[in-house]
């Protein structure tokens, strides 16, 4: 018997680091490539247009955005506008999808010759001027705005991005061990602060301003502006291992569902060091408020490489070294999904379908729907099957239908019971 396989979406002619999905517009966002080195690997960032074809969810390339000799490491989106990790630096995107109000003869006889993964009406080539793919009624396109170099250590490299609520402020670390902060969308400089020893591994920004770094010094903190509120400890209520340290890998904000005020705090803990024996990793949900751990869960001995959330904080959805993808249950911290190295490689992002605006006319019958990115330039579905649910009115029925034949063999048995 084979191995299971998720659907492949989509795939790039580069590495893929990073992936994002637009509410609004139902475009997936994948980014990544081979860097500076002239290895003939190209960098870029492709909009994929997500659409419902008989009943299956499908992706088309809509647009190739040309990065030169940059490779795209991370990603945040904030309504159109884009920040991506390049190198040392982060480079603010802006997209815009236009209607087209015809075409001349000369596209029309053109899109004939489309490729396999290009949808109908697409040209054959791309434009060069703002690297704009035409399709059939649209068009994108997509503007460079502001960047700034954002890491200064002897070897730069920024590794995560993300913006505040309200899509005003962005902040960014790397292997410095510094966050700054800056203005959306003039980049700004308004914080710097020193956060860990080491590499910033990752960082969440909370609603009500907190930020949260992890980094390679086993450590994560709490933030309010340049000031340390506290430092997470995990093993509080946890396990302990004296002789096998842990570091944290990621940390998510999330909602609490059905609770509009409650907020919830997610992390990954994976062993510092490879061992021929590996220990498991750990999943663990805090207080969004008192920082207090209320839950920790091994979630296997593959190495979590990525974490991610989705919209209403009810899953979460993981991605390993060893290539596997995982959607856990958020309250309980249970695993409901797994594709054991679904990508052969070390999977480099995940990210949910979107809750809101396009996304459940795209989410079908399914409960939700997890995208993954690797290194093997695949990106990959993965949906979870809507949980059938028994209702209240059938099991009080069910209740009365079984007391009422019970009573029914008491009588045949027992002619004298009643």
């Amino acid at each position: 018997m084979g191995r299971r396989r998720a659907p492949e979406l989509y795939r790039a002619p580069f590495p893929l680091y990073a992936v994002q999905v637009d509410p609004s517009t139902g475009l997936l966002i994948a980014a990544g490539g081979g860097g500076a080195a002239k290895t003939g690997i190209k960098n870029g960032v492709h909009f994929l247009q997500l659409e419902q074809i008989n009943g299956r969810l499908s992706a088309s390339l809509l647009h190739s955005h040309d990065t030169e000799t940059r490779a795209t490491m991370n990603l945040a989106l904030a309504g159109n506008i884009l920040a991506a990790g390049q190198d040392a630096s982060c480079q603010l995107l802006r997209f815009q999808i236009h209607q087209q109000k015809g075409k001349s003869k000369a596209e029309k006889a053109g899109s004939k010759e489309q490729g396999p993964r290009q949808r109908k009406g697409a040209a054959p080539t791309e434009k060069k001027s703002g690297d704009e793919t035409h399709q059939e009624g649209a068009e994108l396109r997509v503007e460079n705005l502001q960047a700034v170099q954002t890491d200064f250590s002897p070897d730069p490299l920024q590794k995560v991005v993300c913006y505040n609520h309200e899509n005003t402020l962005l902040a960014t670390g790397g292997t410095d061990g510094c966050v700054r902060v800056w203005k959306v969308p003039s980049l700004e400089k308004v914080l710097e602060f020193k956060a860990h020893g080491g590499e910033i591994e990752d960082l969440a920004l909370g609603p009500d301003g907190k930020l949260v770094t992890v980094g390679w010094d086993l450590k994560a903190f709490v933030w309010q502006k340049d000031q340390m509120v506290t430092q997470l400890h995990w093993q509080e209520n946890g396990p302990t291992f004296s002789d096998t340290p842990y570091r944290y890998q990621a940390c998510r904000f999330g909602q609490v569902p059905d609770q509009p005020a409650g907020l919830r705090l997610f992390t990954v803990q994976i062993p510092h060091k490879r061992l021929r024996q590996p220990p498991p990793c750990y999943l663990t949900a805090w207080d969004g408020s008192t920082f207090l751990p209320l839950r920790t869960k091994p979630c296997g001995h593959e190495v979590i490489s990525c974490l991610s959330v989705s919209d209403s904080g009810t899953f979460l959805g993981l991605g390993t070294v060893t290539g596997s993808v995982a959607i856990y249950i958020a309250f309980s911290l249970q695993r409901l999904y797994y594709v054991k190295e679904s990508h052969g490689i070390v999977v480099t992002d995940v990210a949910f379908l979107p809750e809101k605006g396009r996304g459940p006319e795209l989410l079908g019958s399914h409960e939700t729907a997890l995208f993954s990115v690797a290194v093997d330039s695949r990106c990959q579905l993965h949906l979870l099957p809507s949980r059938r649910s028994v209702p209240v009115w059938l099991l009080l029925l069910l209740c009365v239908g079984l007391i009422f034949t019970t009573i029914l063999l008491l009588q045949s048995a027992f002619p004298g019971f009643l």
